[in-house]
């Protein structure tokens, strides 16, 4: 028995052989018969002599009755083992339909039990085909198990033979079935088997003075806990239900190019892969899934947080290929242990696995800093493991209007997040019924990795999560929610006309074209049609507000609307951060004297950076330079020589450099800054904050300033933005200490910030001056 299979009309081998036995892989007397009768009626004079072994390999996870087998594994190592199996086609069309409360109360149509296999049989005797996989000597297997099992197990090795027999099986009934339904069985059992499991096992109990006995039983609740189940069934039943809550909202087709899921395949096949995407709703875990399995994508295996594993939802994920993890097991190295050769185990037989980048689930709506932990883990896996090439895919889900976002808001105003149950996921699922556009799936190039990094070394694994990140951004498309809210708070607090609306989009979308960043294939600000309907959609959803009644249509956002456009806005903001730097620093060089205008511009420009490097991801900084060079370049190939031409100049590049974005990109970021910057500048002398001390005031002062307009939004009052004030000015050693030195730098950071706000402002009036 090999990895490689066939369907085959016939059951008899073509290699020749003194004798021969077929495992009968049958869950009930009907496949027994069936294959019986396929085995002699393509008997010829010239076969061999055989014998039969039966065993239930499809039953799935549990142990192996195989007593049968095992008697005949006490013949000679020259005898041949030839696994046969039958497959049911389910009936056709069966993905398309709806669930059958026939297929609930009898179980899986490609399992069926002995009463309904012989109903399929009356009725569409074609639906059940006998396969046959690849056949292997005794011998030969016998060398493969002395090779990968404990010395102590070899007592096991007919089960061994039977999980083979029934590995080889499932690639032959993929050939029929599809390759969405390759999934690893018997996982516990190869692993609690294993030469590797067992020394780290044994080795742990001599550090802690155990029973490796002992151990091997606590470790296999953890298997059982941990390990995924997996099944054709439930995989349909999964992708049938992620369907119909995608479809509840979304329209039914979602975006994504057909050649990128083709090269993810391949990849996938030939290597170690992670699968990562972009958190932004709990809607991301559907979107992945169904599009591999749409696409025939062999399913992979799905990190769960613990908090969706409640009662229903829990059971049906696990056996669609989740794997739910406990929060926190620094304290168990023995689930640490478990957990490792289990990743370790799912990447060597190249089965992908994925979950939502961690961390990046942002309130926001932007790229969070991403965290290590599960990355951590699975990549220490890979060390132990000795994995090459290791392919990290990351992919970006996004959408035209997202459900959360409302609350996203108001949990940033202090508002406690609600907890995850079962009535709350029913209550979730009932209030997607409403249009809410499209969803769209886009991935980026991997980030390659020769061999995992040593576990130790927390920079080589903090460059891996910032490339992966970088690259799951440069992938995030420009949808045109995104830009009609970034068009219309720009314009905020004022209403713009159906006109300059539209050409504020299509400013912003050729900008976006010219510099080849990606923008989702249905934005064409010139399909007039679909422009209205995406507008319609985000007037309904309240986002955007339109007033028709005058002499012209205008659209604007509602003050208590800034939160949420901000959100749609951020899902992009980082196209058009290194521009909105460009703006700033040209300006601040405009008023500075004409020989030191360069020097001021490259000052400001590296100030900015620094400014928000806690908000945005920025390429190294020589890199980052020559962004900034080519962006200006873009605009003006002589602009280095220009700089200190005087205002005639500034208002050429200015003018050259349409849209202006900083304002729209930059005025949030500076308002929540000058708000945590003036609470230290109150302090007296020697008087500290902690961090969560600082946040909630500051939501309380926020909510002063904004009430005396000294901030212009609501969008400036949030938690993360407080946070990553707070992280600057901690960074920048302004929340501890004491004495008037300290002070002063308070007062002046916040002076700083105030100025920032000033020049955003001077750029906001050009702007719309135009």
């Amino acid at each position: 028995m090999s990895d490689t299979t066939s369907q085959t009309e016939n059951p008899w081998p073509s290699t020749s052989s003194n004798e021969l036995v077929f495992i009968l892989d049958c869950a009930n007397k009907v496949e027994e018969q069936l294959l019986r009768n396929w085995i002699s009626d393509s008997q010829t004079p010239d076969s061999p002599e055989y014998s039969t072994a039966v065993i239930h390999l499809t039953a799935g996870r549990g142990e192996i009755d195989s007593k049968d087998l095992a008697s005949k594994l006490e013949q000679d190592n020259e005898v041949l083992l030839a696994p046969v199996r039958v497959v049911w086609i389910p009936e056709k069309d069966f993905n398309d339909t709806k669930l059958s409360i026939r297929d609930f109360v009898f179980g899986d149509p490609r399992r069926p039990p002995a009463f309904r296999a012989k109903q399929i049989l009356q009725k569409s005797p074609n639906r059940a085909i006998c396969v046959a996989a690849a056949p292997g000597t005794i011998g030969e297997l016998k060398q493969r198990f002395s090779l990968l099992q404990h010395s102590d197990q070899q007592n096991v090795f007919a089960p061994y033979v039977a999980q083979q027999a029934g590995i080889s099986l499932d690639v032959a009934e993929r050939r029929l079935q599809g390759g969405r339904y390759k999934v690893p069985r018997y996982v516990s059992q190869n692993l609690t088997a294993s030469k590797a499991f067992n020394d780290d096992v044994a080795i742990l109990a001599k550090n802690e003075d155990r029973d490796p006995a002992d151990l091997m039983k606590e470790s296999a609740k953890y298997m059982k806990e941990m390990i995924s189940i997996p099944s054709t069934f439930y995989l349909d039943l999964y992708a049938k239900f992620n369907k119909y809550v995608l479809g509840l909202g979304y329209e039914d087709e979602i975006v994504c190019d057909k050649n990128d899921i083709e090269k993810m395949r391949t990849l996938v096949r030939e290597n170690p892969a992670l699968l990562l995407w972009t958190h932004k709703t709990y809607l991301d875990g559907m979107v992945l899934p169904r599009v591999l399995y749409d696409n025939d994508f062999p399913t992979p295996h799905m990190f769960g947080g613990a908090n969706m594993n409640f009662l229903g939802l829990g059971y049906l994920l696990r056996r669609a290929g989740a794997i739910f993890i406990r929060r926190t097991f620094q304290d168990n190295p023995l689930y640490k242990l478990t957990l490792r050769h289990y990743i370790g185990y799912l990447m060597q037989k190249r089965f992908p696995m994925s979950w939502a980048f961690e961390g990046t689930r942002s309130r926001l709506g932007k790229l969070m800093p991403p965290r290590y932990g599960l990355l951590k883990y699975v990549l220490e896996a890979c060390y132990e493991a000795g994995s090459e090439n290791i392919h990290i895919i990351p992919i970006s889900i996004s959408y035209d209007i997202i459900r959360d976002v409302d609350e996203y808001a108001t949990e940033q105003t202090g508002r406690a997040k609600s907890a995850e149950s079962l009535s709350w996921f029913i209550g979730y699922i009932a209030s997607l019924r409403k249009p809410m556009g499209r969803a769209y799936m886009d991935m980026g190039e991997p980030v390659i990795l020769a061999t995992a990094p040593d576990p130790n070394d927390s920079l080589a694994l903090s460059k891996v999560a910032f490339e992966v990140a970088v690259a799951a951004n440069k992938v995030t498309p420009i949808t045109l929610p995104s830009i009609v809210c970034m068009s219309l708070l720009g314009a905020a607090p004022q209403a713009i006309t159906t006109i300059e609306l539209k050409q504020a989009v299509q400013a912003l979308h050729d900008w976006a074209q010219i510099r080849g960043i990606r923008i989702s294939s249905d934005f064409q600000p010139k399909n007039a049609l679909h422009t209205q309907k995406v507008l319609d959609l985000m007037v309904d959803e309240g986002m955007v507000a339109r007033y028709d009644e005058g002499p012209d249509e205008v659209y604007g956002i509602a003050p208590e609307q800034h939160p949420v456009a901000s959100y749609y806005r951020n899902t992009v903001i980082h196209f058009f951060v290194n521009k909105a730097i460009i703006e700033l620093s040209l300006l601040a060089a405009s008023d500075a004297p004409a020989e030191n205008a360069s020097e001021t511009f490259w000052s400001e420009v590296d100030r900015l950076r620094d400014l928000f490097k806690f908000e945005f991801f920025y390429a190294p900084t020589e890199e980052f330079h020559q962004e900034i060079r080519q962006e200006l370049t873009r605009c003006d190939a002589h602009w280095e020589a220009k700089i200190g031409g005087g205002q005639a100049v500034y208002l050429q590049l200015f003018e050259c450099m349409t849209p202006l974005v900083a304002h729209t990109v930059l005025l949030t970021y500076a308002e929540a800054y000058t708000v945590v910057s003036d609470l230290l500048a109150r302090l007296k002398p020697g008087e500290t904050m902690d961090q969560k001390t600082v946040v909630d005031t500051a939501l309380k002062y926020g909510r002063q300033a904004y009430m005396q307009r000294r901030i212009s939004s609501e969008a400036s009052i949030g938690k993360i933005l407080f946070k990553n004030a707070y992280q600057l000015f901690s960074h920048r050693n302004l929340t501890e200490g004491e004495g008037s030195e300290l002070a002063e730098k308070r007062i002046a950071s916040a002076r700083e910030l105030h100025d920032l706000i000033k020049q955003l402002n001077r750029i906001a009036a050009i702007a719309n001056a135009r």
